[in-house]
């Protein structure tokens, strides 16, 4: 496994491969690796000819009150666990690199990163938006691969592929969780014990919303309500939003849902904020 930091080495490194006629896998991740991001490196793995996964905390998508200093990092434990997956090339870039003095370019996806995180975070998708197509431009991948549990993001990134004519192919992977059903994060790490048996609560509020759902349930409001009951039954939950949205275009849905809708948790739990977002309407993962 070779490990690059230096954009042009990256970019001359998928430009002998391009040539080559291989294809080229990038699964972009923060770092502090867990199953979730291992197991878009195992699709990664299966999709491509040489399989990158880039390590870099991007500064940009964290608003000055938010957790950048203190977000989880060990790259040791990261590369040691890339190499048992089959990564060929970890893309590390520096901070300095990425941005450098006087950056002022971001690429901001309108309509779909307005809802949901985009109401208390409005510098997040941008942030997130433009790094990925920095990312692109390093990696020069045929396909990128996310996971769904930031539902929102892979739309964002879908959206500005298809309007920007960039020639990658987005992937969205079905979320990951541990063995009681919360949904794998990295943030996880923050949680200490009484915490994590609390952020129990967003699962459980989905599986009692999936429920009523199947058995017929399709007015907004009851099905929103029934998973705010359940969630604030922990002392410990604070509600950030429990909405349903449109599963494409994200805007929030009114009245009633018929078919599909994207049921969207934003909680924090302690300190720590957890976010969940099933599809109501498709088979669940590991639910």
């Amino acid at each position: 496994m070779e490990i690059i930091e230096r954009i042009k080495d990256m970019q001359a490194y998928s430009q002998d491969l391009r040539v080559e006629g291989k294809v080229i896998a990038l699964v972009p991740t923060m770092g502090y690796l867990h199953e979730g991001h291992l197991s878009l490196m195992r699709e990664g793995r299966k999709r491509g000819d040489v399989l990158v996964a880039s390590v870099f905390i991007n500064p940009t998508q964290f608003s000055p009150n938010e957790d950048l200093d203190k977000y989880p990092r060990n790259f040791e434990r990261d590369r040691d666990m890339m190499e048992e997956v089959g990564v060929d090339v970890v893309f590390h870039p520096r901070a300095n690199d990425v941005y450098p003095e006087g950056y002022q370019t971001f690429v901001t996806v309108d309509d779909v990163s307005k809802n949901l995180c985009g109401l208390t975070r409005p510098t997040h998708f941008r942030g997130v938006a433009t790094v990925v197509a920095k990312l692109f431009n390093c990696v020069l991948p045929h396909i990128a691969i996310f996971g769904r549990k930031d539902y929102q993001q892979v739309k964002v990134i879908e959206r500005m592929v298809r309007d920007l004519n960039m020639d990658v192919g987005i992937i969205g992977m079905p979320i990951v969780r541990e063995p009681d059903g919360l949904a794998m994060s990295s943030r996880n790490e923050y949680l200490n014990p009484k915490e994590r048996k609390a952020a129990l609560s967003l699962y459980k509020a989905i599986l009692i919303v999936r429920e009523l759902f199947e058995n017929g349930e399709r007015r907004i409001g009851a099905l929103t309500d029934r998973a705010i009951g359940v969630i604030m039954t922990e002392d410990l939950a604070r509600i950030e939003y429990v909405k349903l949205a449109h599963p494409e275009n994200i805007d929030e849905l009114v009245g009633v849902v018929w078919d599909r809708a994207l049921l969207a948790l934003a909680d924090y739990i302690g300190e720590t904020r957890l976010i969940d977002t099933p599809v109501l309407g498709e088979e669940f993962e590991n639910c």
